[in-house]
């Protein structure tokens, strides 16, 4: 299953999908979705069945060492993960927002990268 971004993408999107493709490869029952929220705002969710017997630093500490081979910028725009289960999921109300998003924010003349 391919990393999901939903709306337009960009160099950082891209960048960060790619370092997420990697944890598809040893993860494949993971299902990763991420979008940009704002110039400087993006979030991810990630649902793997692995996380089941890990605590939530530990889950933490495992994705983020996907993601150290990204710029210090690139690592600062991810600024929302949802690390659950597939059992866990159904009961997050972070959940909604990956499922029904507030509109993203547009500045003007502000750019994301």
């Amino acid at each position: 299953m391919a990393v999901e971004i939903r709306g337009p993408t960009d160099e950082t999107l891209d960048a960060i999908a790619s370092a997420f493709e990697a944890y598809q490869a040893d993860h494949p029952d993971a299902r990763i979705t991420m979008y940009r929220q704002g110039p400087y705002s993006i979030r991810v969710r990630l649902i793997d069945p692995g996380f089941e017997s890990m605590s939530r630093g530990a889950r933490s500490r495992l994705v983020w060492s996907y993601l150290a081979r990204l710029t210090e910028d690139q690592q600062a725009d991810v600024n929302m993960f949802l690390l659950r289960t597939p059992e866990e999921i159904e009961d997050s109300i972070a959940n909604d927002e990956f499922e029904d998003p507030i509109p993203p924010i547009h500045l003007e003349g502000v750019k994301a990268d």
